[in-house]
């Protein structure tokens, strides 16, 4: 009898050490989300799309995305640059606490957030797109500004870790940062830094708010432009897997006209396989054509490239960029021209709006 209590005791002593299971985060939940999207529906998404618009700004519940189809977009991108110099509101005028509530409206109604970063150089505060100076060479661990580049960091921290959902969880988000490292265009590009350089640039920064400033709500996009034509190519500047969930690549110009259109999609091929093998996320992380002049474009030009089979089958979203109000848009107002061809690309049922992405969310729990 000695003997059963004995291994009855030690039976409950085990049972009861058990470790609980560890609860799912919120940055799991929608790494999941993204991924269980695949080959069902690819996530449409748009640039400040709570914020402004053709004609109007700020505009409770408004969108042009869902002036012309009736729903908002599942994804929405919001754009930080300018919060490193402590001012009220990022470079294309929209305060940091409307990026606030916004995030933590899109995420409150089921969206997907995420941030886009085009720093003022900390060495002159010149924008992003000056490229005169070499700066990444002088704000990586052991460069001059790199204690001053810290202090940006941890700005850019302060504000993620505030974007606090009602709930009282910090909202969850892709960050995507130093993208098209392969054009000219940025202080980070190609012309004004080595790969190497670039790629310690990427992971010092994904560190830093990872382990330092604590973001753990914060999945990672990687995301050249489209000046690649191969896998090694695509992964000259590539920081590695750990630094990395979301496999993109931006892509403008092969939407533009018919005959680039298969080199988009060729490309798209290289971001899904490499994503596919390494178990990760890919996404067209950023497109569009501005003021649309083609009206057919949602359907002939980034339709077409969406409905390529393997494309089609990978992608989790899609994101075009934002219409700043009269000159600078890349989503149709109601009235333009491609308004009826961007609502019949966005009536697809292969295409997905924010209740499409609810929808599909409830029925998988």
């Amino acid at each position: 009898m000695r003997i059963v209590v004995c291994i009855a005791f030690i039976m409950v002593v085990v049972v009861g050490c058990k470790a609980p299971k560890a609860k799912v985060t919120e940055k799991e939940k929608m790494l999941e989300v993204l991924k269980a999207v695949k080959g069902n529906g690819v996530l449409f998404g748009h640039q400040d799309t709570y914020a402004y618009g053709y004609y109007w700004k700020d505009v409770e519940g408004n969108s042009d995305v869902k002036r012309v189809a009736g729903d908002y977009p599942a994804v929405f991108g919001w754009e930080l640059g300018g919060i490193e110099k402590g001012v009220e509101a990022n470079l294309d005028t929209i305060t940091f606490d409307n990026i606030r509530k916004y995030a933590v409206k899109a995420y409150g109604q089921g969206g997907i957030n995420t941030f886009s970063w085009h720093p003022f150089s900390v060495i002159d505060r010149v924008d992003s797109w000056n490229t005169d100076k070499r700066v990444v060479d002088k704000i990586i661990p052991g460069g001059e500004f790199h204690e001053a580049f810290k202090e940006d960091l941890d700005a850019l921290a302060d504000f993620l870790n505030s974007v606090i959902a009602t709930n009282g969880v910090k909202v969850p988000f892709i960050f995507r940062p130093w993208h098209e490292m392969d054009g000219t265009w940025f202080w980070w590009g190609s012309t004004c830094c080595t790969p190497e350089e670039f790629k310690e640039l990427f992971r010092f920064t994904v560190e830093y708010l990872r382990n330092e400033k604590g973001l753990d709500q914060m999945l990672v996009a990687y995301s050249p432009d489209r000046n690649f034509y191969t896998r090694e190519e695509y992964l000259t500047w590539y920081p590695g897997d750990e630094y990395v969930d979301v496999i993109g690549m931006d892509n403008y110009y092969d939407l533009y006209t018919e005959g680039l259109l298969d080199e988009a999609v060729k490309k798209l091929h290289i971001v899904i396989e490499y994503a596919n093998e390494k178990g990760k996320v890919s996404a067209l992380t950023e497109s569009g054509y501005e003021n649309i002049p083609d009206p057919t474009w949602y359907t002939s030009k980034l339709g077409r490239v969406l409905s390529d089979s393997i494309v089609a089958a990978n992608i989790s979203y899609a994101l075009v960029w934002r219409n700043d109000p009269l000159k600078h848009f890349f989503f149709p107002y109601p009235e333009h021209a491609s308004a009826k061809y961007a609502k019949e690309f966005l009536s697809r049922k292969d295409v997905w709006l924010l209740n499409d992405l609810v929808q599909f969310k409830n029925s998988s729990h």
